[in-house]
């Protein structure tokens, strides 16, 4: 026996009892010469959607149409059965005088998730459901594994998102929230369209991992013989857009992060960075809150809300708020006076000495300013709230706040307790640029590897010359996640990533 008949054998050994029936109706059609793998093309009049809209005009039409057979009710001499398409279920009446005995007797022997092609009279029946008279059909692809229970479903989350597939076709719910993404995107697209913006792309692969501060996925490029990174941001490829002239302009696509994976993140995600020249952070506010409540105007006719049982109401102007402001309403310390043994001390106070990459006598004031921020305040921020002012050691990319020079001018919009953006006025000063990368690059020597390296080819870009410019990055899936009221950002990307199955 050859190698691969035992693993056909063992292949089959493997099978349920319905996968292996489903198999055996297969073998029949085939050697009657009916297989309906080898079906290369069906023709399509009208979508269940379009049928149930147009019903008056249709009533009495002959179309043909085709779908998933999910329900099926034929016994004796008729009976309904259901298809569902990219646009919904359409009810099908099939009847002997219509089909003929031959092909009914074939169709109740038809298994649920199989594909059909069907042809007939559309008919409105005594309950007032849209449905299909059926002339004619034909079996268009064969489905070998049976679909979960209809009473239990697929519920598992584990397999939800290894099997998307199975659970689009079982959970409507879930394909109505992967519609629904590929509408915010649109919109989101056309909102800067529409404002003037170019949509570029930068590169996926790159020489150096800049933009951010996140550990970097690592790959080798065996012709050039070096190693690349796949990209954690594209802050600075934009920026150097800038430079070259495009004043307005924004790339929407994946970035890549070697991080943890848990209802927040994933190591592979959608991003938006924008970048306008001759404009500042409080311009990116404008911006980030009409964009947001735009949208959600756009896809769910609204801009409140309802995450998880929490009304959100993203009517701007949303709330402003320094993070010294906010850090001294929550913990009585006020940033703006004390020195930075008393942050220290302050710090060890609150037992936060494990907040922190390194040893705390390394750290800074903003480092303190920032750990207590997110101990002590990110999960009290429910409603739209931008936390402006960031400490200038955070924030190596952005300007200096205007009249205090501890502070940059950065902010961070947070929903529901979840940062869903990071906007800047763009440092521009190259001198101070190296510098920043200059401490970053101490940092890292104590231990940061995700502090941020140095690119020389962004320096020389701004060497060159950068005007002042506002730029912005919103995390998109974090967006879809509020206008869908996904629980987590699994649920709202197609193929997230898994762990393999042994």
């Amino acid at each position: 026996m050859t190698n691969e008949e035992n693993q056909i054998i063992e292949q089959e050994e493997k099978l349920s009892e319905q996968e292996l029936q489903r198999r055996e109706k297969l073998k029949a059609l085939q050697e009657e010469g009916k297989d309906p793998f080898d079906v290369y093309k069906v023709e399509v009049t009208h979508s269940s959607k379009e049928i149930k809209e147009n019903h008056e005009t249709l009533e009495g039409v002959h179309i043909k149409t085709a779908g998933r057979l999910m329900r099926k009710r034929v016994q004796g001499k008729a009976g309904f059965s259901d298809i569902h398409d990219r646009e919904g279920k359409l009810q099908l009446y099939v009847k002997l005088d219509n089909v003929g005995e031959e092909k009914l007797k074939f169709f109740k022997t038809l298994d649920l998730g199989d594909w059909i092609s069907v042809e007939g009279n559309v008919f409105i029946t005594k309950t007032g459901e849209v449905s299909l008279e059926v002339k004619s059909f034909e079996l268009i692809s064969k489905a070998l594994k049976p679909l979960p229970d209809k009473w239990h479903g697929l519920v598992d989350p584990d397999i939800r998102y290894r099997q998307r597939e199975v659970d689009l076709i079982v959970n409507p719910d879930v394909k109505e929230k992967m519609i629904k993404r590929t509408r915010i995107i649109s919109a989101i697209r056309n909102y800067l369209d529409d404002r003037g913006y170019l949509e570029v792309e930068t590169p996926i692969l790159s020489p150096i991992a800049g933009g951010a501060a996140a550990r970097p996925f690592v790959t080798h490029h065996n012709a050039l013989d070096i190693d690349m990174y796949l990209r954690i941001a594209t802050e600075l490829y934009l920026k150097r857009l800038i430079v070259g002239g495009f004043e307005k302009v924004y790339d929407m696509g994946k970035n890549f992060r070697n991080e943890g994976i848990d209802y927040k993140h994933n190591p592979e995600f959608t991003m938006i960075e924008l970048y306008e020249a001759y404009s500042d952070y409080n311009d990116m506010m404008d911006l980030t809150e009409d964009l947001v409540s735009s949208v959600a105007m756009k896809v769910n006719g609204s801009m409140k809300v309802n995450y998880e049982g929490t009304e959100i109401d993203l009517t701007p102007p949303w709330r402003r708020v320094t993070m010294a402001d906010i850090v001294k309403e929550e913990t009585g310390i006020d940033f703006n006076t004390i020195t930075l043994e008393e942050a220290h001390e302050a710090a060890k106070k609150f037992h936060m000495q494990d907040d922190f990459k390194y040893d705390i006598k390394h750290t800074s004031k903003g480092d303190v300013l920032n750990a207590m921020f997110e101990r002590f305040c990110e999960d009290k921020l429910i409603q739209p709230t931008f936390i402006c002012d960031y400490p200038v050691e955070i924030s190596p990319l952005t300007k200096k706040k205007r009249g205090n020079a501890e502070y940059t001018e950065r902010f961070e919009g947070f929903i529901f307790g979840r940062e869903i953006c990071n906007a800047y006025s763009e440092l521009n000063d190259p001198i101070v640029q190296r510098e920043r990368f200059s401490q970053q690059a101490k940092e890292r020597e104590l231990g940061d590897d995700e502090a941020y390296m140095i690119d020389e080819e962004f320096m020389s870009a701004l060497e060159t010359g950068m005007p002042p410019t506002g730029g912005l990055g919103i995390g998109v899936d974090r967006i879809i996640m509020f206008l869908t009221d996904a629980h987590s950002i699994r649920d709202i990307i197609l193929f997230p990533t898994m762990k393999p199955q042994d």
